[in-house]
């Protein structure tokens, strides 16, 4: 089996080596970046013969199985600017959310699409997991090219059921989780074991705050909503905060491109270290995720999408079935939603794909606010893909992190002046 990891050169992709590794199915992993310098660093981290580096996409994706897309149109730096531009307008600049997702997603729809069909014409048959970032909006302009053989993948998710289940003090798969929504934007609805619900009597307990949603959010929001979400909702439910606490010190993606950048120019200047500086930086990377105060002791780490990305793979070749929650057409699952837009939901995963499995309607308000996001992406997909400046400042102006034209305008110039990616924004 060859898989073709799209933005091998990537930071996190140690992580999907190491999952896939403990598989043993892949008989050769092709790492495409169009970085010679990021590729050196990555490879000497993995020490791997059976990874083979390729600067060349045709040549990686020729005969692939499978293909893993985890590319950051504009770096690292990129991320910076889309956040720092959006704090200038006033608004909230964060990579996948709001402003800085939407200004992700027009340079992203383009690049991944022409992917996308190259995918098509030279490994027709591969299935494809997409971890490129908003990943609900670019598996989505994906899937107009490759159908339901793109498959969108987010791991909040998984660490927000693998922390409540801790709390629970049950399996994790011992419980169903009701789950729905966008990427970046779901909620947890119920929890079942053994038939019975057991998210009410959680809701109104005392050890909530446990837990990093609970610390997040405060425990009488998560009893007033009767769910608990995704926690990127905190930066719809507290945005003045989100805001204020990114202008007091460098934004998350300022911190990232600072500590990558050194760790490719050690690791390339060491490359016998590699292995252990990528760790170090991983470590820190990892330590300072969560804009929640301390865990408690004992609870459940998040992360962990490539051994969902994995798992998926496994389902997908034929060992075994799994119903983990991921980005695919809706298909009638979440009601209210277009069937072909991409959602967030259980999935049965087999050899024939992943099936959203049908659920409740989301309550009212939170359907409004998954129906503004999507046409907000909806728009963002179509501008990109004619290079229309207007339809741009309309999905701005759509999102209700940002809800005004005038901003919208002021932030598509901005956008469009710091990326050449946009300048064909017309």
């Amino acid at each position: 089996m060859r898989l073709t990891i799209i933005g091998g050169g990537g930071f996190r992709t140690p992580l999907i080596h190491r999952a896939v590794a403990g598989w043993g199915a892949v008989r050769e992993i092709a790492l495409y970046d169009s970085d010679p310098r990021r590729l050196a660093a990555i490879g000497a981290v993995l020490g791997d013969q059976n990874v083979v580096p390729h600067t060349d996409h045709d040549a990686a994706l020729a005969g692939a199985d499978f293909v893993f897309c985890a590319v950051r149109v504009g770096g690292t730096r990129g991320r910076v600017l889309d956040e720092r531009i959006a704090l200038d307008c006033g608004v909230l600049g964060q990579e996948t959310t709001g402003a800085g997702g939407l200004a992700y997603g027009l340079r992203g729809v383009p690049v991944l699409t022409a992917l996308a069909r190259r995918i098509a014409e030279l490994a027709p048959a591969a299935w494809v997991v997409n971890f490129t970032n908003p990943v609900g909006l670019i598996t989505e302009a994906m899937a107009e090219v490759l159908g339901d053989r793109v498959i969108g993948i987010c791991d909040s998710p998984a660490g927000l059921f693998r922390r409540v289940a801790w709390l629970l003090g049950v399996p994790e798969e011992l419980a169903w989780f009701d789950y729905a929504g966008l990427n970046h934007l779901g909620w947890l609805r119920a929890v079942r074991v053994a038939g019975a619900d057991r998210l009410p009597g959680l809701l109104a307990g005392d050890r909530l705050g446990a837990i990093e949603e609970g610390r997040l959010f405060g425990v009488p929001l998560l009893r007033e909503l009767g769910m608990i979400p995704n926690e990127y909702l905190q930066y719809y439910y507290a945005t003045a905060g989100a805001i204020e606490k990114a202008r007091r010190g460098p934004t998350r993606g300022a911190f990232l491109h600072e500590r990558q950048e050194a760790f490719y120019r050690a690791a390339l200047a060491e490359p016998s270290a590699a292995a252990r500086l990528w760790a170090e930086t991983l470590a820190e990377r990892e330590a300072t995720y969560s804009s929640a105060p301390a865990p408690a002791s004992g609870e459940p780490a998040g992360g962990g999408y490539e051994a969902m990305a994995v798992a998926v793979m496994r389902s997908l070749a034929g060992d075994g079935a799994a119903t983990p929650v991921l980005n695919v057409r809706n298909r009638g699952a979440l009601p209210g939603l277009p069937a072909d837009a991409i959602v967030e939901v259980p999935c049965l995963v087999d050899t024939n794909g992943a099936h959203p499995i049908a659920g409740d309607p989301l309550p009212e308000a939170q359907l409004a606010l998954a129906r503004a996001v999507k046409t907000a992406e909806r728009t963002t997909i179509t501008a990109a893909l004619i290079g229309s400046r207007a339809l741009a400042e309309e999905a701005f102006a759509a999102h209700p992190l940002v809800g005004d034209r005038s901003v919208a305008r002021r932030l598509v110039a901005g956008y469009r002046a710091a990326h050449v990616e946009l300048r064909a924004l017309r």
